[in-house]
C-alpha cells in the first residue's frame, strides 16, 4: 500500500506561501538584477541593461549621468561624455544594484569603417585643432583661412566650439575625412556630446550656407547642395555626426543642364550611413598595415593613413602597400614624417648619383631641387615596365610625335638638380626706375648625361617646331643653344656629361661653392645626396637678399632705402613663411617621406 506525503511542516507552509504572495505582487522584484563587473566603455555607445523577457518586471534605472530615470525590464544608455559613472538599478527607493562605469573618449579611428581606403584625422579635437587653425591663419591670413575652413564639411561647427566654448563638440575626441571603396565623394566626421543638437547646428550651417536640408522622421537630414550639386547626407551614430559628401557631377554636355545631371536620390550616400551603422568592432583602427606603419612614424596633430587597391596589372610598377603620415605642428613651425611601404625595393633597390651641380653652384639659391633617380626606375614609374602595355602606348605616342623615347631615357644619368637664384639689385632697379616690380634672378637646371646626341636631336627638333629664334654655337664636343623667352636671356649647353639651362640675370661674380653641403647640413644629412628626390624654397634668404642690397647703379641711396622699407612691409604682410623643404628617400620596406615650413617668429 502506498504511502501518502508527509504534511509540510507549519513553519514551511508560511515560509512558501509568502515566497508565493511575493512573487505574485511584485514579479520577483527582489531578486538582485545581474548589471555586470565594473568595466570600461566608449562615450556614445550605447550599453545594455536589465532583461529583455516577456515577463520581466519593470526597474528604474539611474545612469549617474544627470540624464533622467528610465524605468523598464531592459534598457539601453550611452554616455555623452568621459568621466566614471555608477548606475543603479531601482525598485522605487530601494536599491537592488549598482555598477560602476569609466567611458573613455571613443576613438575617431573607431568610427571609421574598416575597409576605408584613405583616412585624415584629428586624433583629439583640445590641444590639436586650436594649433592647426592658428599655423594655417598665420600662413594664409586670418581671411583665406576662415574662407577655406568653412567651406569644409562640419569644420563651421568645430570653429564655433573653439570661439564660443562648451557646445555640442566633444574636445576629447577626434575629427576628420575618410574614403571608401565604393562611395563616389568623402565622409566627414566629428565627435560631439549631444548627437541631435549637433545635428540641429551643422543643418543650422548648412543653411546659412544656401544649401537646403530637409530632416527625416529618423533624426537624419538629405542635404540639397547650392550649387545643384548631388544630395548629401548628414546622420549621427554612437557619438558621432557624420556628412557623406558625393563628387560633384562631370560638367554638362551640350544641350543637358546641371539639374539634368544631379542626382536626386544618390544611392551611395545611403551605402555610407549602412556601412557605418553596421560599425560595430573597432573599425579601421585595428588593421593591421596602419599599426605597422604608425610603428614607423613620429606622432602628430594631424594624421593620414592610405592603402588604395592597385590594379593587378599595375602592381609591378607601383609595388606601394600603404602611406602613413603626421604632421606635428607648433607656434611657428609644421613638422612632417612619413612613411611609404613598398611590397619589393623602391628604385629597384638603387640609388641614382648625386647632382653635381649641386656641389659647385653659387651660394644662396633661393629654391633648390633635386632628383635623383636609376634612369630605368624613372622610366617604370612613368611610363610602365619593360614590355608593359602601359610602356608601349606611351613610346607609341612619342614616336607619332616623331620622338624615340627609348635612346632619350638610356641617355641620362639620374640626376636632376634646378636652383633658382633672386636678383635682389637687378629687381630694385626696375622697381624705382620701371615702375614695375618684376622678378629678376635666375633658374640653373642640370640633368647628368651618359649620351649627348638623343638630347641633342630633342633639342634641336624642339627648338624648331615651336618656331624659336635661337643661337647654336659648336666648338668641341660642347654645343651651347641661345634664345630669349619672355625678355629673358636664355641658354642651353650640352656636354658629353651634362645639359645645362640658364634662364635669367647673368650668374657672374657670385660666390661659388658645394650648396649640397650646405643644404645637407641644414635639413638633414643625407637630405639633397644620392638616391634622394629633395626641394626646398627658403623666403628668409629673399628677404635677406632684399634688405643686403647697398647700392644700385642710377638708383639714389634715398628711394633705394625707401624701396626696401616698402618691400620689406609688403612680404611681411604677405606672408610669414620663412623656409620649407621636402624629402623623399628609399628606406628599408619602402620609403621615408620628411617635410618642414618653418614661419618667421612672431
Amino acid at each position: 500500500m502506498a504511502s501518502r506525503p508527509r504534511a509540510l511542516p507549519s513553519s514551511l507552509r508560511l515560509f512558501l506561501l509568502l515566497a508565493a504572495v511575493g512573487l505574485g505582487v511584485s514579479g520577483c522584484r527582489g531578486l538582485r538584477p545581474d548589471l555586470g563587473p565594473e568595466r570600461t566603455l566608449e562615450a556614445g555607445v550605447p550599453e545594455a541593461f536589465g532583461s529583455t523577457a516577456p515577463k520581466a518586471p519593470a526597474l528604474t534605472w539611474d545612469f549617474g549621468d544627470g540624464t533622467p530615470a528610465q524605468t523598464a525590464p531592459g534598457v539601453k544608455h550611452a554616455w555623452a561624455t568621459a568621466g566614471r559613472y555608477t548606475v543603479r538599478a531601482l525598485d522605487g527607493d530601494k536599491e537592488l544594484a549598482r555598477v560602476v562605469l569609466t567611458v573613455v573618449p571613443r576613438p575617431v579611428l573607431r568610427a571609421v569603417p574598416q575597409d576605408a581606403q584613405t583616412v585624415l584625422w584629428v586624433p583629439r579635437v583640445r590641444g590639436n585643432v586650436e594649433r592647426l587653425v592658428d599655423f594655417h591663419e598665420r600662413l594664409v591670413g586670418a581671411g583665406n583661412a576662415r574662407r577655406t575652413l568653412e567651406s569644409s564639411p562640419l569644420t563651421p561647427l568645430l570653429l564655433r566650439s573653439l570661439e564660443e566654448g562648451p557646445s555640442e563638440v566633444d574636445p576629447e575626441e577626434g575629427f576628420g575625412f575618410f574614403l571608401l571603396p565604393d562611395f563616389d565623394g568623402v565622409v566627414a566626421l566629428l565627435g560631439v556630446t549631444d548627437s541631435r543638437a549637433a545635428l540641429a547646428a551643422v543643418a543650422r550651417e548648412l543653411r546659412n550656407a544656401g544649401h537646403q536640408v530637409l530632416p527625416r522622421e529618423d533624426g537624419s537630414a538629405r542635404v540639397e547642395p547650392v550649387d545643384g550639386g548631388r544630395a548629401m547626407l548628414l546622420f549621427a551614430d554612437r557619438g558621432y555626426v557624420y556628412l557623406a559628401v558625393p563628387d560633384s557631377p562631370d560638367a554638362p554636355e551640350p544641350g543637358e543642364t546641371v539639374k539634368a545631371l544631379a542626382v536626386v536620390e544618390s544611392p551611395d550616400v545611403e551605402l555610407v550611413r549602412r556601412r557605418v551603422e553596421a560599425l560595430s568592432g573597432p573599425g579601421i583602427s585595428e588593421n593591421a598595415l596602419l599599426a605597422e606603419l604608425r610603428g614607423k612614424v613620429r606622432d602628430g596633430s594631424v594624421l593620414l593613413f592610405s592603402a588604395p587597391p592597385v590594379p593587378e596589372a599595375e602592381k609591378e610598377d607601383m609595388p606601394v602597400r600603404g602611406f602613413f603620415g603626421a604632421l606635428a605642428v607648433q607656434a611657428d613651425q609644421a613638422e612632417l614624417d612619413g612613411f611609404l611601404s613598398s611590397s619589393r625595393p623602391l628604385l629597384g633597390g638603387t640609388r641614382g648619383p648625386a647632382s653635381a651641380l649641386l656641389g659647385r653652384a653659387a651660394v644662396g639659391p633661393v629654391a633648390a631641387a633635386q632628383l635623383s633617380v636609376p634612369p630605368e626606375e624613372l622610366a617604370r614609374l612613368v611610363f610602365g615596365s619593360p614590355e608593359s602595355p602601359r610602356r608601349q602606348r606611351t613610346l607609341e605616342r612619342w614616336r607619332k610625335q616623331g620622338l624615340d623615347a627609348e635612346p632619350l631615357l638610356k641617355a641620362l644619368r639620374g640626376d636632376v638638380a634646378m636652383l633658382v637664384y633672386f636678383d635682389a639689385a637687378a629687381f630694385f632697379r626696375s622697381f624705382i626706375q620701371d615702375q614695375r616690380p618684376a622678378p629678376k634672378g635666375t633658374v640653373v637646371m642640370e640633368a647628368g648625361l651618359t649620351s649627348v646626341e638623343p638630347v641633342l636631336q630633342l633639342v634641336q627638333k624642339q627648338l624648331q617646331d615651336n618656331a624659336l629664334v635661337f643661337q647654336k654655337e659648336a666648338k668641341g664636343s660642347t654645343t651651347r643653344f641661345r634664345t630669349r623667352l619672355l625678355e629673358q636671356p636664355v641658354s642651353l649647353t650640352l656636354t658629353p656629361e651634362r645639359a645645362t639651362l640658364e634662364a635669367g640675370e647673368v650668374l657672374a661674380g657670385r660666390e661659388t661653392g658645394d650648396v649640397g653641403a650646405t643644404l645637407r647640413t641644414r635639413f638633414g644629412a643625407e637630405a639633397f645626396g644620392p638616391g634622394h628626390l629633395s626641394l626646398m624654397v627658403d623666403m628668409g634668404r629673399l628677404r635677406a637678399d632684399l634688405a643686403g642690397v647697398r647700392e644700385v647703379p642710377g638708383v639714389g641711396t634715398g628711394k633705394l632705402l625707401a624701396s626696401q622699407v616698402f618691400v620689406s612691409a609688403l612680404l611681411e604682410r604677405l606672408t610669414p613663411f620663412e623656409y620649407g623643404f621636402l624629402d623623399f628617400s628609399p628606406a628599408e620596406g619602402g620609403g621615408r617621406l620628411q617635410g618642414r615650413v618653418v614661419l618667421r617668429e612672431r
